[in-house]
């Protein structure tokens, strides 16, 4: 068999409905409480930061919410994203497994992100706004939403999480090339960035001080709202294009996974190709082991505490019930910077509680063996959130073949790492330590 076995759909087979896995739930999820009273949060609060259509979509009992044709435009850019077989993996692995992978680094930004940046601008759009403000880790959504505000004709400021900011040059580069406003966070532009600052300067940042950042900016500047490009609700709605897409592919290679993979930092791409699957597991009797694969410097499944935490370091989002690691947690400068959030997202985490899917942490430097790998035989460098994925499911080969049995795994590959290469440098001269920390 050659490589580069591709199960590819047209765009006929391109999603007209996103899943909704909340409704669905054996035992609901429990809501997110107001921060000051401590109350579960009503539409008409949460509008004050977002339009009142993603609110509804938030809290929607849909188990399926159509996408709009505008959306669908859009998405038709890159989706379907193809589905492959990795044939010189399993080659080089000499296991029995039979590994594919998802590829979402087609997209115009380079990631499984605009599946939500389209719809969040679009939806902003009809409601009136003018402008969104957000923040970003690696600069993955950030570049994604950049591109979709540029489509619809929106203004953009994002807040970069300052490791990243300094380590991706060309991320900021590139959502600045959409038209896009980036700071370094904490910057000198809010209140709690000069807070922080003040309080401790040479402080690499975190995805909790960003959002602090976006949101206060939000409520200060009119015609302003806020985006969110991973753990709420309608974020993994958006997302399960992903997996719908894969079961089709799936049908077409005659295959059945055993096991579905993909990275977790805050959830968004892990539920876009893992929920669908949940859903197969809850309504049609099928048997998967899922698994979401963190960092082990960011653990916060593996870790972390089941409980009421804020989105933020500041405080000002809704406490939401997540697996987390604590709001004031400062992660180390690793360069999966999509992947250093304290929590997890809720339906995430209801997941993990319920059984339904599993969670595996990888060390820095073994995930960048994996993405090296994937590189040589695949031909892809991989983003280094998803080679998280990657890692695991070469375990799970070589776990095939020390057992002599066949499975056959599906990777959600969340992007390419073309924007990536420095932490590459860093791995590939030695220079690089678990923490990320550099030597010398």
């Amino acid at each position: 068999m050659s490589n580069d076995v591709q199960f590819l759909l047209t765009a006929k087979d391109l999603p007209t409905h996103w899943y909704n896995l909340l409704p669905d739930f054996p035992e609901p999820l429990p809501p997110p409480l107001h921060p000051g009273t401590r109350e579960p949060v009503t539409p008409d609060l949460m509008t004050a930061i977002f339009p009142e259509n993603l609110v509804m979509q938030e809290m929607s009992p849909e188990r399926s919410i159509e996408i709009p044709d505008e959306v669908r435009e859009v998405y038709a850019l890159w989706r379907p994203t193809p589905l492959l077989r990795a044939v010189r993996l399993e080659r080089a692995l000499q296991t029995p497994a039979h590994i594919y992978y998802k590829y979402e680094g087609v997209s115009p930004a380079g990631s499984h992100k605009p599946n939500t940046a389209i719809p969040q601008a679009y939806y902003n759009k009809l409601a009136g706004t003018r402008r969104l403000a957000t923040e970003t880790g690696a600069g993955q959504w950030g570049s994604s939403l950049g591109f979709a505000c540029s489509v619809f004709g929106l203004e953009c400021t994002i807040y970069m999480v300052k490791v990243s900011f300094n380590q991706k040059p060309y991320r900021k580069l590139l959502m600045q090339t959409y038209g896009a406003t980036v700071f370094a966070s904490p910057s000198e532009q809010t209140e709690f960035g000069r807070k922080v600052l003040a309080e401790t300067p040479d402080t690499n940042g975190s995805l909790g001080i960003a959002i602090s950042e976006a949101i206060e900016d939000t409520v200060r500047h009119p015609g302003t709202k806020y985006s969110l490009g991973s753990v709420l609700n309608h974020v993994c709605l958006h997302q399960s294009v992903i997996g719908q897409e894969t079961i089709k592919q799936m049908a077409l290679a005659g295959e059945e996974p055993d096991i579905v993979i993909g990275c977790a930092g805050g959830g968004s791409n892990f539920a876009g190709i893992a929920f669908p699957y949940v859903e197969r597991m809850l309504h049609a009797g099928k048997k998967y082991r899922i698994i979401a694969c963190e960092p082990a410097s960011c653990p916060s499944l593996t870790k972390g505490e089941l409980r009421y935490d804020f989105g933020d370091t500041a405080q000002t989002t809704p406490l939401m019930m997540m697996h987390t690691l604590g709001h004031d947690f400062m992660p180390p400068s690793i360069h999966a910077g999509g992947l250093r959030y304290h929590g997890m997202a809720p339906m995430v985490s209801h997941c993990y509680k319920l059984g339904l899917i599993e969670a595996a942490a990888v060390p820095q430097l073994k995930v960048f063996q994996a993405a090296v790998q994937f590189a040589r035989t695949e031909g892809i460098a991989p983003a280094p959130e998803s080679a998280h994925g990657i890692a695991v499911a070469i375990d799970e080969a070589l776990r095939c073949k020390e057992e002599g049995r066949k499975q056959v795994i599906v990777i959600n590959v969340s992007g390419n790492g073309l924007l990536d290469l420095t932490a590459y440098d860093s791995y590939l001269s030695g220079r690089m330590q678990e923490t990320g920390e550099l030597n010398g």
